[in-house]
């Protein structure tokens, strides 16, 4: 019974179609490659310097190249040798809630070694049923 109610939860409140599911591998990987994504993917140092002003978070991040999706970023913050988080204790609310599922959304990838796991909340089976009642 509250394993329904926690899917009815997520599916019909969160909106969600994952849930997460395992811990840190602690290799610093989420911290390095990143886009912002603020409406859509910046794209200009102008945009990023605006954010910056706007939400503080950002004041930890630096540019470190630009491709064909936006500019790339990386964590100050990231020791570079233990691949720790500096502030860990204090990390910000978006680094305490990844990955979130808008990473996919953005054709973003975990990493290869990273310990979470995004699992459908319903099954491939449940979802084929749901359509084909409908037809």
């Amino acid at each position: 019974m509250l394993k329904k109610i926690k899917k009815f939860f997520y599916l019909y409140i969160l909106r969600r179609k994952y849930y997460r599911i395992g811990k840190c591998a602690e290799c610093g990987r989420c911290c390095q490659k990143i886009y912002v994504k603020h409406r859509n993917v910046i794209q200009t140092e102008e945009e990023f310097k605006k954010l910056q002003f706007l939400h503080p978070f950002y004041t930890y991040l630096k540019i470190i190249g630009k491709d064909e999706t936006g500019l790339i970023f990386e964590c100050i913050n990231l020791d570079k040798e233990t691949h720790k988080c500096k502030i860990h204790k204090k990390r910000p609310g978006i680094c305490r809630r990844y990955p979130q599922e808008e990473l996919f959304s953005m054709g973003g990838t975990l990493a290869e070694h990273c310990g979470y796991k995004m699992v459908p909340i319903q099954s491939f089976e449940e979802i084929f049923e749901k359509i084909r009642k409908r037809h």
